[in-house]
């Protein structure tokens, strides 16, 4: 490569969960990883790549690949892959997957370099999932199981058989798989005005009755599931309203964190913490509440 060249971007390792990410971004013409490469690598692995900025062609194991913002494919280590910029600014995370217990999990066959689309239902579930993992620290109580959930989701995101991938049927346990999803959805989208049993089984690829069904063997519903994950985040805010002399007031909270019928809020905030928002504004910040 011509050290003269003026190039914009940065490559970077990142660990986080117990996962090792790479950060890649630049304004070259192409990159090549050619079969020297291929055989230079100790290490076989495959790499999950969501584009995050621009865009960028990709040539990998006989096909050819334009990967757009959001959109989502998967490269195997021991073929060649050549990346195209075409001299425009492109930023990537790839995120590097044990290549052997990948393939052979299961019996299932990888469709390696195909492209998920931005708007896939899996493609919006894998891009939930590795901003969870980046946000995990390896220490995390929960670090072993959502590293396993990773690794069974891009599994059933390009496994050959379509309809695998959209029933999650080959998860070991199915409705926690999904249920752990959703719940990453619901804390990242959680104040959307959108945000309902509908939107939700839209982007993990199943029925409404299904989810439902998975929410009903915790005993609850999936409607109830975000209303209280709302009343939790609310009841945070009030107590931080305790200490600031700002002009916001509990309307203002109960709207921000998604519900537009205020006696509604009220009603259920009291049957869940056993207090009216009011009261629990009025306490003093050393006095408990559940």
């Amino acid at each position: 490569m011509d050290t003269n060249l003026d190039i914009r971007g940065e490559a970077r390792r990142i660990n986080a969960c117990g996962m090792e990410f790479s950060h890649i971004s630049n304004d070259l013409d192409r990159v090549e990883h050619d079969w020297d490469d291929v055989r230079r690598d100790a290490i076989e692995q495959l790499f999950l790549i969501v584009q995050l900025e621009g865009s960028c062609g990709v040539e990998h194991s006989g096909r050819q690949s334009a990967l757009n913002v959001g959109d989502c494919i998967l490269v195997d280590s021991t073929q060649p892959t050549t990346f195209h910029f075409g001299g425009k600014f492109s930023n990537h995370l790839s995120l590097n997957l044990p290549r052997q217990p990948m393939y052979f999990h299961g019996g299932d066959k990888l469709d390696v370099a195909r492209t998920l689309d931005a708007v896939d239902p899996m493609a919006v579930t894998l891009r939930a999932l590795v901003a969870k993992v980046l946000a995990t620290p390896e220490s995390d109580l929960h670090a072993a199981s959502l590293r396993q959930l990773m690794l069974d989701a891009t599994r059933q995101a390009f496994v050959s058989n379509v309809e695998s991938v959209l029933s999650f049927d080959s998860l070991g346990d199915l409705a926690s798989g999904r249920l752990q999803l959703v719940d990453i959805l619901i804390d990242q989208h959680l104040t959307g005005p959108y945000l309902s049993a509908q939107w939700l089984a839209k982007r993990v690829g199943v029925s409404i009755r299904i989810l439902q069904l998975h929410f009903q063997g915790l005993g609850t519903t999936c409607t109830n599931f975000i209303r209280d994950k709302r009343l939790r985040f609310a009841h945070e805010k009030i107590k931080q309203l305790r200490f600031q002399r700002g002009t916001q007031t509990i309307a203002d909270v109960a709207y921000s964190a998604g519900f537009n019928d205020l006696s509604y809020f009220n009603r259920c905030f009291k049957e869940l913490f056993a207090c009216a928002p009011s009261d629990l504004l009025k306490s003093t910040p050393n006095r408990r509440t559940h």
